[in-house]
């Protein structure tokens, strides 16, 4: 069985395994709502970086996600 999010945590693994983990994985379709002017910006900062919104919202989550502080 896989560990949670939460017990790698608590588990002390290090970013680098908690990104894999949050990499791997099936793709799943979610809906969020945000500011249009927020969504107009990230789409312009995605294309500046050549990546896609999509791309960019995943990094996101994922680097505040391995970033965890502990202590």
């Amino acid at each position: 069985m896989t560990m949670s999010y939460k017990e790698l945590i608590k588990s002390g693994v290090d970013a680098t395994d908690i990104q894999q983990y949050l990499v791997d994985g099936e793709m799943t379709a979610i809906t969020i709502r945000i500011p249009k002017n927020l969504r107009d910006s990230a789409k312009e900062a995605a294309e500046l970086r050549g990546m896609s919104f999509s791309a960019l919202i995943r990094k996101c989550l994922i680097d505040e996600l391995s970033n965890v502080e502990r202590g």
